[in-house]
């Protein structure tokens, strides 16, 4: 998912003034796209459009000297582009290399050989000036011989780099390179609108402390959040009035569900999960604090606003900026 509004700051969290956030689903090959009003009706995923689409990345400094992947030459952002995609397709990566030193991808969460697993250890980066095609597999669950069942590859996943400054691509990582991968089940519930939070060492998607994005939807709005967590800390990640199921998509999808509802959930590198809510269900229209509950952490500037605003577009009391 790309982010727009990159260069606003905000030294403290306050009600005085804030930028919003949005963020566009990309490469996705479903119906689901961000809405101007929250959705009548319920979108849900179907089948693959194809057995195998193509997608090209490219790996490439930014302005201010971090790193990313973008979808064009010069576009790369941070995080890197939202990849979507259903049960039983296959995604053909070709990443290009726009940089001066050696990169690669390296997936979380479906299934690849050892070309495509983005190590020098099985000799699948990318050099300067060069490109590789990465194969990305999934597939729906199924009963297995045995009588065992085996799992699907829905879920909330990542990419990043893993060559970087070490074998393990830490520099690439500290620097930005990565991006959420979300994999639909038939039937999956779609949102309006997508937010990724990546807590990186210290950073939210590498921003400096203080200045976090800030999110924005209209009240009633399905809106999903993806999170993922880089670096050397555990967090705690909280988004105040809103809950969720702790389970593969965070909705309750039967009165019998046992799934806990919860509003907070402890993630660590290398981690990543992600939820829907109704933004603004029972609590209104509002500044939504979103935040790491390590308190330390959060007072040295990992917080930022998820943004509820009326159906015209307006906070009560406060008259949305043009964007």
């Amino acid at each position: 998912m790309t982010e727009v509004g990159r260069g606003a700051s905000r030294r403290r969290l306050s009600r005085r003034a804030f930028t919003t956030a949005a963020t566009t689903a990309a490469l996705a090959p479903l119906v689901a796209s961000s809405q101007a009003a929250a959705s009548p009706t319920v979108k849900t995923a179907g089948r693959p459009s194809a057995t195998v689409r193509r997608i090209t990345l490219y790996a490439e400094k930014l302005a201010d000297g971090q790193l990313g992947y973008g979808l064009e030459p010069g576009k790369a952002t941070i995080p890197g582009p939202l990849i979507e995609t259903v049960e039983g397709e296959t995604l053909e990566i070709e990443m290009v290399n726009n940089l001066d030193v050696t990169a690669s991808l390296h997936v979380h969460g479906v299934d690849y050989d050892t070309a495509s697993d983005g190590t020098r250890m099985n000799d699948s980066v990318v050099e300067p000036g060069g490109r590789r095609t990465y194969t990305w597999r999934t597939h729906a669950p199924r009963h297995s011989a045995g009588g065992t069942f085996e799992l699907g590859s829905a879920g909330y996943w990542h990419y990043h780099d893993h060559v970087v400054g070490t074998d393990h691509g830490t520099g690439g990582i500290r620097a930005g390179m990565y991006g959420p991968l979300v994999v639909r089940r038939k039937g999956d519930v779609l949102p309006d609108k997508q937010f990724t939070v990546v807590f990186n060492d210290m950073t939210i998607n590498n921003r400096k402390a203080h200045e976090a994005p800030d999110f924005t939807a209209k009240i009633g709005e399905r809106v999903e959040f993806i999170v993922i967590t880089h670096g050397d800390f555990f967090h705690t990640f909280h988004v105040h009035g809103h809950r969720w199921a702790d389970n593969r998509t965070g909705l309750l999808e039967t009165a019998q569900d046992r799934s806990r509802v919860i509003d907070t959930r402890t993630t660590g590198p290398g981690d990543s999960f992600g939820f829907q809510v109704i933004a603004g269900a029972r609590v209104g229209p509002g500044h939504w604090m979103y935040h790491c509950h390590v308190q330390s952490h959060a007072d040295m500037g990992m917080a930022g606003m998820f943004m509820v605003t009326d159906a015209d577009g307006n906070m009560p009391g406060h008259t949305m900026p043009a964007h």
